[in-house]
């Protein structure tokens, strides 16, 4: 669809106002028919999911769905802040885990934004996908580029579900070292974004690699920095409420996500575009920063 990139914007900023209000108002609605909280917010994820969905299928680009990978958790835990408030959890806690998923979605966010031209442009794996399925495209994105992501990140989020509504060990140093280590997983994020946007605008050749500061130590950097992200949620969660340990399934599929699907997929693209890719394959390490082979 030819239309100015401001007017893409406009349309992705309608969309995921839709979205929101259709979230917080099913899962409102769910709450008051009785359901608990974790249901209505699930029911309200799913609902906003299935908003940008009708959006992608009339616009035909699936990537109107990509930001909500990072909006949906900072709906989330507004969401919780505003019914876990006067639950007994620690409220210094409920701001602080607040304000780094706000500061690691809206950071992210921009990310997706300073690199997105416009309606036609859809991701990669997105174009890929569509030729492989044909007819059964739309299928395959409304389950696995929307939905999947939707419940994977829910489960990143479950860490917020005992720290924001239920009472649990008033703030303590274990809290410090989880702040700590999510404020060092946004940095890597963002340190390692920024060097990769730098390197694509003012690289020598075509088909160079990127291969100093944080990407000297691993091939996917960005991607540790994101998953590491949802294990500092984790941390907190450990830390209010340790007989919820369960919630780190969360943490652990997103990590198997990026390990078992994300990576290869692009690692195989790589291999196909840059020459040199083999060679960093066998010396870098693959995601989670460690020396150089020699």
């Amino acid at each position: 669809m030819a239309t100015s990139r401001p007017t893409a914007f406009l349309w992705v900023t309608l969309s995921y106002i839709l979205a929101v209000l259709a979230a917080f108002g099913s899962g409102y609605f769910a709450y008051s028919l009785g359901y608990n909280l974790w249901w209505s917010v699930l029911i309200g994820d799913v609902l906003g999911t299935i908003v940008m969905f009708g959006f992608s299928y009339v616009f035909n680009n699936s990537s109107f769905y990509d930001p909500y990978w990072s909006v949906q958790p900072i709906v989330i835990a507004l969401f919780l802040l505003y019914w876990g408030w006067d639950s007994g959890a620690d409220r210094v806690r409920m701001i602080v885990m607040t304000l780094l998923v706000s500061l690691w979605g809206a950071r992210l966010t921009y990310n997706w934004a300073r690199g997105w031209a416009g309606l036609h442009h859809q991701d990669w794996r997105y174009v890929n996908l569509e030729q492989e399925h044909g007819k059964a495209y739309w299928f395959v994105s409304f389950s696995g580029i929307h939905m999947m992501p939707t419940v994977l990140v829910f489960l990143g989020c479950l860490p917020l579900f005992p720290t924001f509504t239920m009472e649990g060990y008033p703030l303590h140093f274990g809290d410090f070292l989880a702040g700590i280590f999510t404020l060092i997983a946004i940095m890597i994020e963002l340190t390692a974004d920024e060097q990769l946007l730098h390197f694509v605008k003012n690289k020598k050749r075509p088909g160079e690699t990127l291969t100093t500061g944080l990407w000297a130590n691993s091939r996917h950097p960005n991607y540790f920095g994101e998953t590491a992200f949802w294990w500092g949620l984790f941390f907190f969660a450990l830390a209010a409420r340790p007989d919820y340990w369960w919630v780190g399934i969360g943490a652990v599929s997103i990590s198997l996500l990026f390990h078992f699907i994300s990576i290869p997929m692009i690692e195989k693209r790589m291999l196909k575009r840059r020459t040199d890719y083999a060679e960093i394959q066998r010396r870098i390490p693959r995601w989670i920063p460690w020396f150089q082979r020699k």
